[in-house]
């Protein structure tokens, strides 16, 4: 088995850095407030931008990242939301040289929200910057209570975090107090959200606080 050096990993790391500070810029300049949205696959991203998009009163901008296939970009844009598709054939995140030249293919037609939808992983996704001004960290309830523990880096670098599939609760074994007690610990102040993707409860707060949070980049238009 080949081990990568210390060295090669500051390298990519530093080169990343550098071109995701180019695609901050390149954006924000547009007035685009970028999301990087992370989470296990199956913990319910594409239904999340599904329901804040139809409530946030501006723009939205969607980049799909998946290993393979299109078939969320096509759920959207089946919404008629503009959404673009990004595949890594392999890789298990996003980097920021994927997003530049994902977005420099984009026509941003008005300011807005653009959100990034990471490829489904609670790991690498939280390693690397692509340029955005926020990371959203979803995850749900089937996904266990013990990830703040398992997890960290993705919880620790999260900016806001969403708890999904509320309305299963009652069906599976979800400690919320053992789950809230490692998020505070690692993360005392990020916003926390419990959602509903079947009923769209929730999702009104995350759609109010993130139409705030946005508005130094894209202007008044996304406050509510």
């Amino acid at each position: 088995m080949h081990m990568i050096s210390k060295d090669v990993q500051v390298d990519i790391h530093a080169r990343n850095e550098h071109v995701a500070e180019h695609v901050h810029e390149y954006l924000t300049a547009r007035g685009i407030f970028t999301v990087n949205v992370m989470g296990a696959p199956g913990a319910g991203k594409t239904t999340t931008l599904e329901k804040l998009i139809k409530l946030l009163p501006g723009t939205s901008y969607v980049v799909e990242g998946d290993i393979e296939s299109d078939i969320d970009t096509e759920r959207l844009r089946q919404q008629k939301i503009s959404a673009s598709q990004i595949n890594t054939f392999g890789a298990c995140h996003l980097d920021a040289p994927l997003l530049h030249n994902a977005v420099h293919t984009m026509e941003f037609a008005a300011p807005g929200i653009l959100f990034v939808e990471n490829v489904g992983n609670l790991v690498c996704p939280a390693e690397f910057s692509i340029g955005e001004d926020i990371k959203l960290l979803q995850v749900c309830v089937t996904d266990g209570s013990d990830k703040p523990y398992k997890y960290p880096l993705a919880f620790e670098k999260a900016d806001v975090i969403l708890l999904s599939k509320i309305d299963l609760l009652p069906y599976v074994d979800f400690n919320e107090e053992f789950f809230l007690k490692g998020l505070r610990h690692l993360n005392p102040e990020a916003p926390f959200f419990k959602v509903n993707g079947k009923t769209g409860a929730g999702y009104d707060q995350v759609a109010a606080w993130l139409s705030k949070r946005a508005s130094a980049v894209t202007g008044a238009g996304q406050e509510k």
